[in-house]
């Protein structure tokens, strides 16, 4: 039989062969896919307090999927920046409680106004209003609004300041972060701290993010770097945010230490440096605009919290200086971050949010939130101890 013709058997056993080869392939790549499938799976299925499509974002990051996210991010955050000009912005949100006439005329022991950016300010802009009742005569939570650039007249900004004399600072853990906590507490505002709960506001960048250390009561949440920017609480109830150059861990006299990348404003002065974007956000840097935030301390010691949206890290910078910043740090950026709420108690806590965020509820931080965060109360006699154990 010559060779070119081919037997009934070999031809029957032909596409046998080409089925089998197709379920080689099929099962390699299933192999190859299981993992993955398997890894999602289980981390949507843990306890998180994030949407999915958040969490799935998240995961992909850390799933070596970094390259993909950040260049979806800088395609989407771009388009979406606003053009220069366009119309004016005619009010100002509505925030806080209205501050008595005699308040306003004699706020010596209120920080100054902020210098409003616009020659023609809008009504209230950058005054500072309180969020709730006065201790010993005086409020100890104030926020205020002010647009920021006038390339940018819609563009505003959310500002508290926070009065040291009388509110107390305190460092929560997450549920996730950060990630190697010995100790996690409650991951929430512990029930019996919320009879004097003022505020609270979200940390910086993750651990992963950028090597950023954090220490409580005198253990090593992840390690402290050197040269970062560092907020600090001490046992005596004082806060400040320093450049970091001591060891690992925060010695006996902090009550905590969190650090998120280099100082943005030190001396009164913007950090030269600003211009080199990979020291200021792992996935975006510093030129694309997006919600940012931060937190600096003022030439008497009280801390303040910013946030934007639409923010590069400079002009972040810049808003944290107008509002009285002698030292800053940037904290977390994005939209499903920014989180500064206040609270009133009036037949039980009432949360309000103060940086509008669609993703996260006025709730968050009253039960247990995925990263950490930190809680404004009013302040105590005696020493600060760990809020947690």
């Amino acid at each position: 039989m010559p060779r070119t013709e081919m037997s009934d058997a070999a031809k029957t056993l032909r596409p046998f062969g080409r089925l089998r080869l197709r379920w080689v392939v099929a099962l390699a790549a299933l192999l190859l896919v299981s993992p993955a499938v398997y890894s999602y799976t289980t981390t949507m299925l843990q306890p998180s307090s994030l949407p999915l499509g958040v969490r799935s974002v998240e995961w992909l990051r850390t799933h070596h999927g970094n390259w993909l996210v950040d260049q979806v991010e800088h395609v989407y955050y771009n388009w979406k920046t606003p053009k220069k000009g366009g119309p004016q912005l005619k009010t100002l949100p509505a925030l806080g409680l209205a501050a008595p006439a005699t308040a306003v005329a004699h706020a010596k022991p209120w920080p100054p106004r902020i210098r409003p950016v616009f020659a023609h300010p809008l009504p209230r802009e950058g005054v500072w209003t309180p969020t709730g009742p006065p201790i010993d005569g005086r409020p100890p939570v104030l926020i205020t609004t002010f647009r920021t650039e006038l390339d940018y007249p819609r563009i505003v900004a959310y500002v508290a300041w926070f009065d040291h004399t009388r509110t107390a600072l305190a460092f929560y853990p997450g549920r996730y972060e950060p990630p190697k906590a010995p100790v996690r507490g409650p991951m929430s505002i512990p029930h019996d701290q919320r009879w004097r709960l003022l505020s609270t506001f979200n940390s910086g960048f993750i651990y992963a993010d950028g090597h950023n250390g954090s220490s409580i009561g005198g253990r090593t949440y992840e390690p402290l770097t050197a040269g970062l920017a560092t907020l600090v609480g001490y046992r005596n109830g004082r806060v400040d945010i320093v450049s970091w150059k001591g060891g690992p861990t925060a010695g006996p006299q902090f009550a905590f230490a969190r650090q998120s990348l280099p100082l943005i404003v030190d001396n009164g002065r913007l950090n030269p440096a600003l211009n080199d974007s990979s020291q200021w956000g792992y996935t975006l840097g510093n030129a694309v605009r997006v919600w940012r935030t931060g937190v600096g301390i003022d030439r008497r010691g009280n801390l303040i919290y910013a946030a934007a949206d639409f923010q590069t890290v400079i002009t972040l910078a810049r808003i944290l200086q107008r509002a009285g910043a002698v030292r800053a740090m940037q904290f977390d950026i994005n939209p499903e971050w920014p989180t500064l709420i206040t609270y009133r108690h009036y037949h039980g806590l009432i949360p309000t949010e103060i940086v509008p965020n669609s993703q996260q509820p006025p709730t968050r931080y009253l039960v247990p939130d995925d990263r950490d965060f930190f809680a404004v109360y009013r302040r105590l006699p005696g020493p600060i101890s760990v809020p947690f154990k």
